[in-house]
């Protein structure tokens, strides 16, 4: 059933207690280690992690915004949102 923006009482206290166990790693990785696109290897995208590599080569390091912008979105979005996108329904790319 739909709440339109009202939450049950029980629903906002078990959202509250989901934890994410690799949003936080994830998001570092993408803002500490950008030119390695390590947040993509780390959450197992191995093809695009290698595609982003490849990309940082050849624009000479210009590229390294994206797993830079990927780490932000991360770490801004909430554990609950970040597994179902990233982890179950695995989303490659933003």
């Amino acid at each position: 059933m739909e709440t339109y923006g009202y939450n049950h009482p029980q629903s906002s206290q078990n959202q509250s207690n989901y934890r994410s166990e690799k949003k936080l790693a994830a998001g570092l990785l993408g803002l500490l280690l950008s030119p390695f696109a390590a947040n993509k290897f780390y959450l197992g995208y191995i093809k695009e992690g290698i595609i982003q590599v490849i990309l940082n080569i050849c624009t000479c390091g210009v590229a390294t915004v994206i797993p830079f912008i990927e780490g932000i979105i991360y770490l801004t979005m909430s554990d609950e949102q970040f597994d179902r996108t990233y982890v179950q329904n695995k989303k490659p790319w933003f």
